[in-house]
């Protein structure tokens, strides 16, 4: 039955509500229950989880479509233009956006030529993979907090040690090094980040 030349239902929609449903699965382990519970880090969830579910969906779209090459790399070029006007999102953050949209683009454009052992298969590489390198390899890594200091003055370069010793007393923390992000002469204050070992013992 179609309408407007549109069918109303097809069997692939059960095949995209089980592949959504799978993707989900292993985003929430992912995102909700690695990174999250590694960071306590919530700036970034929302956009993990919204942009893994649009990828998701666009390419299990444009799966439906024959398109040549130059088109979808042309659809897929405007990624690259879009641009968020916030901080630059560190490294590791940017690491779990690839792998959110890594895991949504296998789990949406998997074909007969893949077996469903091998796309869940995958996925549970990926996740080993992450629980590995998060609390086995890199354990007790540098963890950033981000910091608005109100003694400006302790931020010229002559007063480092300054500075460090009363974070240090106000934190409990066995800082590493301190990163000046930006200054607001206006209100006084400073935004900093701070490098700690994960582990550190307080002083």
């Amino acid at each position: 039955m179609e309408f407007l030349d549109i069918p109303i239902f097809d069997d692939d929609f059960y095949k995209m509500l089980f592949r959504f449903a799978v993707n989900s699965i292993f985003l929430v382990i992912i995102i909700r229950y690695i990174y999250y519970k590694k960071t306590r880090n919530k700036d970034y969830l929302f956009t993990y989880f919204m942009i893994s579910t649009i990828v998701f969906f666009l390419c299990f779209t444009l799966k439906k479509y024959e398109l040549d090459l130059g088109m979808a790399l042309g659809l897929f070029a405007i990624f690259g233009i879009i641009r968020y006007r916030t901080d630059p999102i560190p490294i590791k953050e940017m690491t779990y956006l690839f792998v959110a949209i890594g895991v949504s683009v296998i789990n949406s454009l998997a074909n007969s030529k893949m077996s469903y052992f091998e796309i869940i298969g995958s996925n549970i590489i990926i996740v080993i993979s992450l629980l590995l390198l998060e609390h086995y390899w890199f354990q007790g890594n540098i963890i950033a907090k981000k910091i608005v200091y109100e003694k400006i003055e302790n931020i010229k370069p002559e007063n480092y040690e300054i500075l460090k010793d009363d974070l240090e007393k106000r934190t409990g923390l066995q800082i590493n090094s301190i990163k000046i992000r930006d200054i607001d002469f206006l209100k006084d204050i400073s935004n900093l980040t701070i490098y700690y070992d994960e582990f550190t013992q307080q002083k």
